[in-house]
């Protein structure tokens, strides 16, 4: 609740900016009032600062304020050992006084899908998201809170030329723990067969390679001959034996080419011999 302070001697009271009194009005101007906070402590309440909880503007100070009557006010500022008052009540949080990481305490005063506004005292009411309210999935703000409740939440950011004032419920409250669950021990992989070391690149003629391409695909055939009896062909498998049958093809076209060559040779030859003897016999 909101203090008040009574009339009592002035060297005993502190006084600072926003303390609330219940003052006495001694004496009325034009430009305002002269009103008596604490014994023989006067304040000036100027006409501006009267309130009169209606729109329509004062006309006279007496048409509001009467000698002798008590009125609540706050100090407005201090300013040269003078004391000026206003009837306005001022916020308990000014823009300048609003930081990040400040904590404050408010009262919800309005729920919506996205998050709850806290009403903290500043001119606008801070925005709690959903995301903020608590740790966790949050389904919709009315699961966690209602309107009325009063929440204690922490300043995450504020904006003074947007008035946006960001709040978090959730950075004032501890972090779950979390149960750490053992991983499955892994299983060393069973290797089938011996490893074949890998084979290296290397600059070898065309015989050279057709003899290590005809090796490796012995050793696939081999392979493939052993699991056949296991289990069905893969595509791969079958893909290698077509292609060590298309090598097995050139290599025997390759082979009848180079026999009929050596053929044609044979018989260029034995025709030359002909010619060459038959020449000689004629001269």
């Amino acid at each position: 609740m909101e203090n008040t302070a009574v009339a009592e001697s002035s060297s005993n009271l502190e006084i600072k900016p926003k303390m609330k009194f219940a003052g006495k009005v001694i004496k009325t101007t034009l430009a305002g009032a002269v009103v008596e906070i604490a014994e023989g402590q006067k304040a000036v309440l100027h006409i501006s600062q009267i309130s009169t909880f209606t729109d329509q503007p004062i006309k006279s100070v007496k048409d509001v304020l009467q000698v002798g009557q008590i009125i609540d006010v706050w100090v407005r500022r201090i300013k040269d050992n003078r004391i000026e008052l206003t009837m306005i009540k001022p916020l308990d949080l000014e823009w300048r006084e609003i930081k990040p990481d400040m904590v404050v305490k408010g009262k919800v005063v309005r729920i919506e899908n996205f998050g709850v506004f806290l009403d903290i005292g500043a001119e606008r009411p801070g925005l709690i998201h959903i995301s903020e309210l608590a740790h966790g999935y949050v389904r919709t703000p009315s699961d966690v809170v209602k309107e009325g409740d009063e929440l204690e939440a922490k300043v995450i950011d504020v904006n003074k030329k947007k008035k946006q004032i960001k709040l978090s419920v959730k950075a004032l409250l501890p972090e779950p723990v979390q149960e750490e669950v053992a991983e499955p021990v892994k299983e060393p992989r069973k290797e089938s067969g011996k490893e074949r070391p890998r084979r290296g690149k290397k600059n070898t003629s065309r015989q050279e390679r057709h003899h290590e391409f005809g090796d490796l695909s012995a050793e696939i055939q081999q392979a493939g001959e052993e699991s056949s009896s296991e289990s069905e062909p893969t595509a791969m498998e079958i893909a290698l034996r077509e292609a060590m049958e298309r090598a097995k093809d050139r290599k025997k076209a390759e082979k009848a080419k180079k026999e009929k060559a050596k053929s044609l040779s044979n018989e260029q030859e034995e025709i030359l011999a002909r010619t060459l003897e038959h020449k000689s016999t004629t001269q």
